[in-house]
């Protein structure tokens, strides 16, 4: 049965044990850690003991790609992903999902395939290269990555799938899906409406079904081809203050995946009836200061 996990960054700024508890709470099968600038992310002691507490496996690592993260893990991107894929062995990881190079990490960019293969030896965890998006800035089209946001046009065995993004790209992720074909191994879970050809700048990842892209069909063109990957939620609710709204939207995402990839009932029992997820404010305190330094 295809795992259905949750990324804490679906619970950002909160810290991830609070992540670890709502995905139980939700009924996912596992979470997926974006390493950020907060030290739990990185520790596999932590985050190992964090597994076991909420019975949660950690199905896949998020590498440190963003400019959140830029100086997690030193500026060398190729041991940011090194690290992220020794991380991912160390907790039981199956996966490491990883952006293109930014078009200045030059040295990087050059080698990105061969490192990429190369880590995936080592480590004999996969290195799932997601799909990114053009920008844009009025009617100039910015060339932020190199040699491309797509996968596609990489020599790499395999892809993440982000709906968000590939709405930002004008792309119809159904399509996308199966021009992946076998090198499809991970899915970001959400939705998107708009695109950077239409003056839209802003990564939405929507909740699955709120936008127009063809999550359901993508979901259901996975069971139906025996998917052995994760579908993993990453949709965007650091905007919802309300702890028990936050937990129905991520229900609701869970239930979506459910029903398209033909699971009609949940995975995993949630914890007891009535259990809230509870809130360490300063760990959100610390999260957000982390956030506005870098």
């Amino acid at each position: 049965m295809i795992s259905i996990g949750m990324s804490t960054s679906c619970n950002f700024p909160m810290g991830v044990e609070q992540s670890f508890r709502l995905a139980r709470l939700a009924g996912y099968d596992g979470l997926e850690v974006m390493v950020t600038t907060d030290p739990v992310t990185r520790d596999a002691g932590a985050l190992q003991a964090l597994s076991e507490r909420y019975s949660m496996p950690i199905l896949s690592i998020h590498a440190p790609s963003l400019f959140l993260t830029q100086f997690v893990w030193g500026r060398d991107a190729q041991v940011k992903l090194e690290r992220s894929a020794e991380l991912a062995a160390q907790v039981g990881a199956s996966a490491v999902v990883v952006h293109p190079p930014f078009r200045w990490e030059a040295n990087y960019a050059k080698n990105f395939e061969r490192i990429v293969r190369q880590t995936a030896q080592n480590s004999g965890v996969e290195i799932c290269v997601e799909n990114m998006f053009p920008w844009k800035v009025g009617h100039k089209n910015l060339k932020a990555y190199a040699p491309s946001p797509d996968p596609l046009d990489l020599d790499v065995d395999a892809m993440t799938l982000d709906f968000s993004h590939a709405s930002l790209t004008g792309r119809d992720s159904l399509e996308y899906a199966m021009a992946m074909g076998d090198k499809l191994r991970h899915i970001h879970l959400c939705d998107g409406k708009r695109s950077v050809h239409d003056g839209n700048l802003k990564d939405e990842h929507l909740l699955p079904g709120r936008g127009t892209e063809p999550v359901a069909e993508v979901l259901q063109l996975l069971a139906e081809n025996s998917f052995t990957g994760h579908v993993v939620a990453e949709v965007g609710l650091h905007h919802v203050r309300n702890p028990r709204v936050r937990l129905d939207m991520l229900v609701e995402t869970a239930a979506f995946a459910k029903k398209h990839l033909g699971q009609e009932h949940a995975t995993r029992e949630p914890l007891a009836v009535g259990a809230g997820p509870k809130i360490n404010r300063k760990t959100v305190r610390q999260n957000k200061k982390a956030a506005k330094a870098e």
